[in-house]
């Protein structure tokens, strides 16, 4: 089931970052798979977002992949929706 107008509106405030470059690509994520999210993907979606903006940053431009209780399966999948499609 899709998440509530209301849980994606806060997600969104949430999200909002210093870096400009993590809002584009989180802003590219919530276009491309706003209407997909569901209640499990919160919490993974969550603990990417408690990151420090550069460390964030290395996730989502693959510089380094997540690793001790970060490295888990819902984790995994959440991160792979928010990166951007790599360049061939």
């Amino acid at each position: 089931m899709a998440l509530a107008n209301e849980t994606l509106s806060l997600l969104r405030w949430r999200a909002r970052r210093g870096l400009l470059e993590n809002d584009l690509i989180i802003e590219r994520f919530f276009e491309r798979h706003e209407k997909d999210l569901k209640e499990a993907d919160l919490d993974p979606l969550y603990r990417l977002l408690d990151l420090s903006d550069n460390d964030l940053m290395d996730l989502l431009l693959r510089r380094k992949e997540p690793e001790g209780d970060l490295a888990t399966e819902e984790v995994l999948r959440v991160l792979a929706m928010l990166r951007p499609p790599k360049m061939s």
